[in-house]
């Protein structure tokens, strides 16, 4: 962990309670109440009375360390800001977002389907734009190949779609 989540995190252990989070493949990881919290599924789950150890059947370890480290990363504790320091957290943060989904695509794909199953809107987001930047400018072959797609057009099938939308096909060809 680099030194600002160490900080943040002994931050959060003057103040909140913890929670633990135990993966479809037994981790456990013992969390502040404020980081579980960026999960709207878990924040629901703890104000309807929730306590104890919540089991995440649909996340393994491997992949909800990773979703913790997000949560760590953007968990913001209320308070005054000033605005050159508040705008250095963004570029940090942004930074930091951008090294996050620097790993394959089968582990962004994991992190799309926990941050879905968790609810958490802004991993969802970073990691749906990691997908699309990387199918970006990619002839739909390329794209079939990278989501296992099989073509089920005829060749006949297949120009005629590329006549009728001719404006979505233009670079690719």
């Amino acid at each position: 962990m680099d030194q600002n989540l160490v900080d943040l995190t002994e931050k959060l252990s003057l103040s909140s309670n913890k929670i633990v989070l135990t993966s479809s493949d037994g981790d456990s990881f013992e969390i502040h109440e404020a980081v579980a919290r960026k999960s709207q599924t878990i924040a629901e789950m703890l104000d309807a009375g929730c306590t104890g150890t919540i089991p995440l059947h649909n996340v393994t370890g491997k992949i909800l360390d990773r979703v913790i480290d997000y949560c760590i990363t953007h968990v913001k504790e209320d308070g005054p800001f000033e605005e050159e320091e508040e705008a250095e957290e963004k570029e940090a943060k942004k930074k930091w977002d951008a090294e996050f989904v620097k790993v394959d695509l089968e582990t962004i794909f994991e992190l799309i389907l926990a941050a879905n199953y968790l609810n958490i809107k802004g991993l969802i987001g970073l990691t749906s734009q990691a997908v699309a930047d990387h199918i970006k400018d990619k002839t739909p072959e390329d794209v079939r190949e990278i989501f296992g797609i099989e073509n089920d057009f005829t060749p006949e099938e297949e120009e005629a779609v590329r006549n009728e939308h001719a404006w979505a096909f233009e670079d690719s060809k």
